[in-house]
């Protein structure tokens, strides 16, 4: 059978699986009638959120929003001298908006300005469309209101509307009493997500949103600044809010970017009571007493899948691998930051690093994607090699080595060749990618061997920190490798090893 030829109920379940990929849905609907119709309800679930797309370019947009506008409205918006276009007069081919379950303040305010560059006018079309939306739309599901000025919750269909929303994006920038007025309606948010601006102060008003919801599941708390001065604490009540619903938690991620000591203890503190969790990232630079490391190994975290916190001993890891019920699927540090924080016996750190190894393979079938942090001796090589082969999962490896400083050039070049020769004999089937640290160093003829033996298993992406990748002999030897397929990508990371492990952490 054609793909063209299938039913409606298939192409439905198939773009379901593409609701996220807008190109992919865009091209589905030029196949044929039937695939138009399928795909429009799925592309226009969510229509204002789709990843590369420049909305303030989408005229076709303002034209399908500007045809929902009453007439009398057309013609008020006409004599401002807002943009209309001749076809808004012809009737659209869907009912668009009634599959619409979303607002992405960013975005509309991106297309309303394609009809004028006066404020005032932005702002009429806007605080139309959101009356009419309310009006039309049978529920909302998506709502990422920053920059939001309206204040849609006294439209009279409102309550009916947010009553249904499951998923926010806000920021601290709104003032407190528009979240004590979502609050009075939107009690069933299971996805919060929370941009902390620079210079706020605490705001009650999202304290009071996370205290009246009954079933947040997914929690992301994000500043989005590196300092601030002379303002009050904006992180604790957001914390002691956090704990009441530890019952329903299933994905906790906060970036913390200046934590007062306090603060330190109540994570601390608290952290031991979301046992649900899922996901659990931190970036607050939180560091444990062994009191509170033991409390840790105690404390089992059954579901957990992905695991982040930086600036952490390599013990706190173990600690929770040991407990987490066998489903860890990321487990992701950034090595150097270890390094400079911690390292100061290198004996108790070689310890530490088979320790944390052997946790792995012994507690993680299921791991995906590694950081992993060594010293360079044969035992911990040993070690890595076994975990490669028990862990048949594993996708993708972040590997540093701790060097002594005495370490020389062809140490380094020891310790690459001795890695190499380990994935080559013992990389899982499903191995995808590695990123190494800067202790690794290739020759050109050890990487060419490398590569010769892995032909014929999964091409391969490789990160790198050595600037001596980007030289004529290494570059000419890579895209001989690329063209044959057997490297997928070949990346040197200028801005190191923080920079290349943020997109296996999302």
């Amino acid at each position: 059978m054609k793909m063209s030829n299938l039913n409606k109920d298939t192409l439905f379940l198939i773009f379901e699986e593409l609701r996220d990929d807008s190109k992919s849905l865009f091209s589905c609907l030029m196949v044929n009638r039937i695939w138009c119709e399928t795909v429009v309800p799925v592309l226009w679930r969510n229509p204002w959120s789709y990843n590369g797309i420049n909305y303030r370019n989408k005229s076709y947009l303002f034209i399908i929003l500007a045809n929902y506008l009453f007439d009398d409205i057309k013609k008020f918006i006409t004599e401002q001298g807002i943009y209309l276009n001749s076809v808004v007069v012809k009737s659209l081919l869907f009912d668009y908006l009634s599959f619409c379950r979303s607002i992405n303040v960013d975005n509309l305010n991106s297309i309303f300005s394609i009809g004028s560059s006066l404020a005032y006018n932005q702002f009429f079309m806007q605080q139309e469309f959101y009356s009419l939306f309310m009006r039309k739309c049978p529920e909302l599901k998506y709502f990422d209101m920053r920059s939001i000025q309206h204040q849609i919750f006294y439209f009279p269909e409102a309550k009916v509307r947010l009553e249904s929303l499951c998923e926010l994006k806000c920021d601290t920038y709104v003032n407190s009493s528009y979240f004590y007025g979502l609050s009075r309606f939107c009690q069933c948010i299971q996805k919060l997500v929370i941009f902390n601006i620079e210079d706020s102060i605490p705001n009650h008003g999202i304290v009071r949103l996370i205290e009246v919801q009954k079933n947040l599941k997914h929690f992301e708390w994000k500043d989005n600044f590196y300092n601030y001065d002379n303002f009050e604490d904006p992180y604790e009540e957001i914390l002691l809010a956090l704990e009441k619903k530890a019952e329903s938690l299933n994905y906790l991620s906060i970036i913390f970017q200046d934590v007062e000591d306090y603060e330190h203890v109540l994570i601390q503190r608290i952290l031991p009571k979301f046992y649900k969790l899922r996901v659990l990232f931190i970036s607050a630079s939180l560091w444990f007493t062994d009191q509170q490391l033991n409390q840790l190994k105690m404390q089992v975290y059954h579901e957990l899948e992905i695991l982040y916190m930086d600036e952490n001993e390599l013990n706190f890891y173990s600690n929770i691998i040991e407990n987490s019920g066998g489903r860890l699927k990321k487990i992701l540090f950034r090595p150097y930051d270890i390094i400079s924080s911690e390292i100061e016996d290198y004996h108790d750190f070689d310890e530490n690093s088979l320790n944390f190894i052997r946790k792995v393979y012994e507690n993680c079938p299921s791991i995906e994607y590694l950081s992993i942090l060594i010293s360079p001796t044969k035992e911990n090589f040993s070690e890595l090699e076994k975990l490669l082969k028990i862990c048949q999962n594993l996708k993708s490896l972040l590997i540093v080595i701790l060097d002594n400083y005495d370490d020389t050039h062809e140490d380094f070049l020891g310790y690459g060749n001795e890695l190499l020769e380990i994935l080559i004999r013992s990389a899982p089937i499903n191995f995808k990618e590695i990123r190494f640290g800067r202790e690794f160093k290739f020759s050109l003829k050890s990487l060419e061997k490398f590569l010769e033996n892995w032909r014929g298993r999964r091409a391969l992406s490789l990160f790198t920190l050595d600037s001596i990748f980007t030289s004529d002999d290494y570059t000419k030897l890579i895209n001989k490798y690329k063209d044959d397929k057997v490297i997928k990508d070949f990346n040197y990371c200028i801005y190191g090893i923080n920079y290349y492990i943020d997109d296996l952490i999302t």
